[in-house]
């Protein structure tokens, strides 16, 4: 009689599934319902460090001495609110203490009668791949951050370093340049990533509400106050509030908020009972922190409780080398969220931007990006696609013309050298990113000479 060699019969023998996972190059971790770790394989023992034998038959959380998955484990909550797979990139202490990054896939597991089981983990580590990007400087994103200019880099770096940490950050930049973004980047990357972000607009809020947006109301303490009402702290305690425009708090409001970084306690406008919180407090500004407390308008204790760790981030004028790349990424947000053909932006009205300053930083970029897309009635973005304040520039840059630095045959072979890469292609002519593209758009065949490999 002939033996059954399916896959399906070879799996349903456990040895043989053991073996089979045991060979993959993704760590694997199994646990029940009751957190029980009941498999445990080789890349998973190479990952954290810890041996099977360590492990198998224990409490996750007990096992590795707090939840692996940081805030994100479902299991902290009674119930566990099981997605069917999840997906997040997440950094985990090895059993020496050593830092590593890993991309994380949670899959939950069902029964013969459909009833939820447990989660099945795989896990890669790309803490390797990271810093050789990051070296090579091959990095051109970190989280939803978008930039491989070295001054992005040195934010990149900064918020890793800071992630490990609950200190204070602030963040200093012009409006548009991403303040937010990195603040939610420093959350994810920390071991409070999963648990609530919560962004506080400090300009935005009316003065006579601002307390009760932030620490919360109880019944009946104002009029319009029908109900008890947690505070922006207390809807992210175990996570990060991020304070926006802070110097834009009255003194006052900016007494209690002292007390509360010093004290982590606060009671709600109206209530007697305190109530106390683990909040991460990022802080950000558009204007001069320390130029606000020179004139009075902002407490130099609060300061100093604030700026522990400050972040300044580039304009977008000082780090013109992501504008082609955050272009490409605008656009192809667009391709996927209205099934748009693939656009490209012409030489010149790259050139254009290149020129141009932008006042309004990122959020200026996309709003102009967002604007020639609707205009565009063609796959290729023209300069007369682009707004008013950047179709300005084209009669200066006709006056001005092409760099007499450059002819043809050093074009084609500056390109060629480089791989097409236009960035490269510049700096190897001697000249700026806008002369390049301003060239190239009064040459618009020569990029179908340049001979590149393939």
């Amino acid at each position: 009689m002939m033996s059954d060699f399916s896959l399906e019969n070879l799996i349903c023998h456990r040895d043989n599934l053991e073996n089979v996972l045991d060979n993959l190059k993704e760590g694997i971790i199994a646990h029940d319902m009751d957190r029980r770790i009941f498999f445990f394989n080789t890349e998973a023992e190479r990952i954290t460090g810890y041996h099977r034998e360590e492990v198998l038959n224990r409490d996750c959380h007990e096992a590795f001495g707090s939840p692996f998955c940081g805030e994100r484990c479902v299991f902290c909550e009674d119930p566990p609110k099981l997605a069917e797979k999840s997906e997040y990139t997440l950094n985990i202490s090895t059993k020496t203490g050593e830092k590593r990054r890993v991309e994380m896939t949670v899959t939950s597991m069902r029964d013969a009668d459909g009833q939820n089981a447990g989660v099945l983990t795989s896990f890669t580590d790309v803490t390797d791949i990271f810093s050789l990007k990051e070296r090579a400087g091959e990095l051109t994103s970190f989280g939803n951050i978008i930039g491989h200019d070295s001054k992005m880099i040195s934010v990149f770096k900064q918020i890793k370093d800071v992630a490990d940490y609950d200190y204070a950050v602030h963040i200093y930049g012009e409006t548009g340049t991403g303040k937010e973004l990195v603040a939610e980047a420093i959350h994810s990357e920390s071991w409070r990533g999963g648990a609530p972000f919560v962004p506080i607009n400090c300009g935005a809020l009316p003065e006579g509400l601002i307390e009760s947006e932030l620490f919360g109301h109880v019944k009946g303490a104002f009029t319009g106050a029908f109900r008890d009402k947690k505070g922006r702290f207390e809807l992210a305690d175990a996570g990060t509030a991020f304070l926006d425009e802070v110097t834009e708090l009255s003194n006052t409001m900016q007494a209690k908020l002292l007390r509360f970084l010093q004290e982590g306690k606060f009671e709600r406008v109206g209530g007697e009972q305190t109530i106390r919180v683990d909040v991460r407090v990022i802080s950000a500004t558009n204007k001069n922190l320390k130029e606000a407390v020179k004139h009075g308008r902002f407490r130099e204790d609060l300061y100093y409780r604030l700026n522990v760790i400050p972040i300044e981030l580039p304009p977008l004028r000082d780090r013109k080398i992501d504008l082609p790349l955050l272009s490409e990424h605008f656009l192809q947000e667009a391709r996927e969220r209205y099934g748009k053909k693939r656009l490209k932006i012409s030489n010149k009205a790259m050139s254009l931007m290149l020129d141009y300053r932008w006042p309004g930083n990122v959020r200026e970029l996309q709003n102009a990006i967002q604007f020639a897309i609707v205009k565009s009635s063609s796959r290729v973005i023209s300069p007369d696609d682009l707004p008013l304040e950047l179709r300005d520039l084209e009669n200066i840059c006709v006056r001005r013309g092409p760099s007499r630095k450059l002819d043809v045959d050093s074009v084609r072979s500056a390109l060629e050298r480089s791989g097409g890469n236009k960035v490269k292609a510049a700096k190897l002519l001697g000249v700026g990113r806008a002369t390049l593209y301003r060239f190239l758009g009064d040459h618009p065949d020569l990029l179908e000479t340049v001979n590149l490999p393939f």
